[in-house]
């Protein structure tokens, strides 16, 4: 076996038959980018604590280049004389070693910090941090360039909360009313939005109910009544199939949805779908729903 497989196919079956021991190794402590200052004499002052904040980050920015990050949490510390420890906490909604917009956030709530009898080490470090990808510097003979609201939201976050400034990222799932969550700004996105099809830039919730004129199984709709209002159907397109999602509910098990986006005579746009595929009551009650809008 050890000519044909080699040896660490044995060396693996002995493992798990208990007759060797497979080492663990030790868990590795995270290194942390920090930076620190300690004062010969305590301060206390609003105007020299911002001071420091701001070559403490300088400090800091270098040591996030070294390194080749950037910076996503960052925790700014104060060690009082009296062993009490006062903490300003700052987030960015994507890795940043900007000297500027650091200091800008941490100095905004400097106010918040109660020196005591005095400051008497100051330390800068960055809790989490991400590869930083280069990027174009913009430059005033680039056209067509994209406004950058970062900081702005940075801004607003620190200043507002991380849930005061929310965004739409994108969840794994193919229904409509699933594949969508908010979450706070500084929150990485490691799912990409499906470009395959058409998606509405509203969508309804819970879905309307609509009556329909169709040609089963899979025509594509004729005409519609929606909110009491009659539109006949100048242009569809569909079907896409979506099946429920049986790992996470029962009933869905076998229940489809057929999504279709129509054009009525006036131009207005819509993303209708029929519950069921057409046939067969078990996969839906084969009525028809109003699920989105498009601009």
């Amino acid at each position: 076996m050890q000519l044909r497989f080699g040896p660490e196919l044995g060396r693996q079956l002995d493992r798990a038959f208990g007759r060797e021991n497979e080492p663990i190794p030790s868990a590795r402590e995270v290194e942390y980018i920090e930076v620190r200052k300690v004062f010969a004499e305590p301060i206390g002052a609003p105007e020299t604590l911002q001071r420091y904040t701001r070559k403490l980050v300088e400090q800091f920015c270098d040591a996030l280049e070294v390194a080749g990050l950037g910076a996503r949490l960052v925790d700014l510390l104060f060690y009082r004389v009296d062993n009490h420890v006062e903490s300003i906490r700052i987030g960015t909604a994507r890795p940043s070693r900007d000297i500027k917009q650091l200091s800008r956030l941490l100095i905004d709530k400097i106010e918040t910090v109660n020196p005591g009898f005095g400051i008497e080490v100051m330390t800068l470090t960055a809790t989490l941090a991400e590869p930083l990808e280069a990027h174009q510097i913009a430059s005033a003979l680039t056209e067509n360039q994209r406004p950058d609201v970062i900081s702005l939201v940075d801004v607003l976050s620190n200043r507002l909360g991380d849930q005061a400034v929310t965004r739409p990222v994108p969840v794994a799932s193919d229904l409509p009313e699933r594949n969508v969550r908010w979450a706070g700004a500084e929150v990485a996105v490691t799912q990409t939005w499906a470009d395959s099809w058409k998606r509405p830039t509203r969508l309804l919730s819970p879905p309307e109910p609509v009556q329909v004129m169709a040609l089963l199984p899979d025509h594509p709709p004729v005409a519609f009544t929606w909110r009491g209002q009659r539109r006949r159907i100048a242009q569809a397109d569909g079907p896409e199939r979506v099946f429920g999602e049986w790992w996470k509910r029962d009933p869905e098990l076998e229940s489809v949805r057929d999504y279709y986006y129509v054009v009525d005579e006036t131009g207005k746009r819509y993303w209708l779908f029929r519950d069921g595929d057409g046939e067969y009551d078990d996969t839906g009650s084969q009525g028809w729903y109003m699920h989105g809008l498009f601009a």
